[in-house]
Parts: C-alpha cells; sequence; structure tokens
C-alpha cells in the first residue's frame, strides 16, 4: 500500500456527520467510506461516459 498518500481535507459539517455515521454503521473507518464514496462516483461517471 505504498501508493497511498495522505491527504488533508476540509469538509462541511454536515458530510463529516455523514461520513462518521456511514463509518460507525459499516463498521468502517472514515477513510474507508471516503474511498468507497469516491470510487462509487469515479464508476458512475466511467459509465456515464461510456
Amino acid at each position: 500500500m505504498s501508493d497511498r498518500k495522505p491527504m488533508q481535507l476540509r469538509l462541511p459539517a454536515e458530510l463529516k456527520a455523514w461520513i462518521e455515521a456511514e463509518a460507525k454503521k459499516n463498521g468502517s473507518s472514515q477513510n474507508s467510506e471516503v474511498i468507497r464514496a469516491v470510487r462509487d462516483r469515479m464508476e458512475r461517471a466511467e459509465t456515464q461516459s461510456n
């Protein structure tokens, strides 16, 4: 996993709260939830462009 790079991210309070809630619900980290959300969006964008 050496290809992962840290990134500082500033979020509105409501997004931070949603990520925290999703992480707790799914038994995962907040980082994992952000990655999941971005990957989901990437897949939708790729599907729409094809």
